[in-house]
């Protein structure tokens, strides 16, 4: 004699977290959440004058539903096949992959670093190299990109420290028609910046009191025509030092003058003179297939 599927709780064959209840002809519309704990469903033993063959066949019954009861209990195992659902309706989903753990928000990558060999002004597209024994300033002058040598002295005038070399890059507003006009306009100004009063309204140097041209010549920059103007400057206090203002057409397309100074302080651990020309020569476009420079072959810096 055949056996029928006892009724029961059962995996739901399209929804595997939860249990559908099989009255032992087909499914209902009866759910719980997969492995609830219940009680095993009362079955009622038919009356004896059904006769023993009945009878035997109902213990049977009762015998398979007690048994899948206890086996689907948490940790009790799987049903029994004589005890599954008919397969065309029972046959077990895999169980759900557990969900995967929320990763933490990957950080927005962070923008590429500048060369550790040069210095860039991005604002007006060009590159400076960076010598050695220097270094780039995180604060700058002006908030412009600026770069000082790494080594310290105690100022001229006071007790603070002071690079003994200084060079930075900015955009430079002037109505001046030529360039060897706006750099014989921006020198001036740089040397009053740079050896003068600071923001703060001291004075490490004493303040210009001389000053003295030793170069002023047109020169070529990232592939454009510029002007240069060297001072040699007498400070109230200290040996003074080298100022020295470079103008010239951005190469960004847009041909705003670009304006790059110059700050040696005349020290014996200051650098020389001629490392000013030779941080021209390396200055590059941003991009540039030659690079930002060559701040590697630049001179450690020596007073000259």
């Amino acid at each position: 004699m055949s056996m029928t599927t006892p009724p029961g709780w059962y995996p739901d064959p399209s929804l595997p977290a939860v249990e559908r209840w099989w009255d032992g002809t087909a499914w209902t519309a009866h759910t719980r959440p997969a492995g609830a704990v219940t009680q095993p469903a009362a079955v009622v033993v038919p009356p004896k004058r059904f006769g023993p063959a009945r009878i035997a066949v109902a213990a049977l019954v009762v015998a398979a539903v007690v048994a899948g009861a206890v086996l689907l209990r948490p940790g009790g195992g799987e049903a029994p096949e004589a005890g599954r659902p008919p397969a065309s309706a029972s046959a077990a989903a895999p169980a759900p992959a557990a969900p995967a753990t929320p990763s933490a928000a990957a950080e927005p990558s962070a923008a590429p670093s500048e060369d550790g060999g040069v210095l860039t002004d991005q604002l007006n597209g060009i590159t400076l190299p960076l010598p050695k024994g220097w270094e780039k300033d995180r604060i700058g002058v002006d908030q412009a990109p600026t770069m000082v040598t790494t080594d310290r002295y105690q100022c001229p005038a006071g007790t603070r420290q002071c690079p003994p070399g200084r060079v930075t890059s900015r955009s430079l507003a002037s109505a001046a028609p030529t360039f060897k006009a706006m750099a014989e306009a921006d020198v001036a100004e740089a040397a009053e910046r740079l050896y003068g009063a600071d923001t703060l309204g001291h004075s490490p140097y004493g303040g210009v009191v001389a000053h003295q041209v030793v170069a002023a010549r047109e020169t070529a920059v990232a592939g454009r025509t510029g002007y240069l103007v060297r001072w040699r400057v007498t400070t109230g206090k200290g040996p003074g030092g080298y100022v020295q203002s470079l103008v010239f057409p951005s190469p960004g397309g847009t041909e705003q003058p670009v304006a790059v100074r110059f700050a040696f302080d005349a020290v014996p651990q200051g650098p020389r003179p001629a490392l000013m020309d030779e941080i021209v020569r390396g200055i590059r476009p941003i991009g540039s297939s030659t690079g930002g420079g060559v701040g590697s072959s630049i001179a450690p810096p020596g007073h000259g």
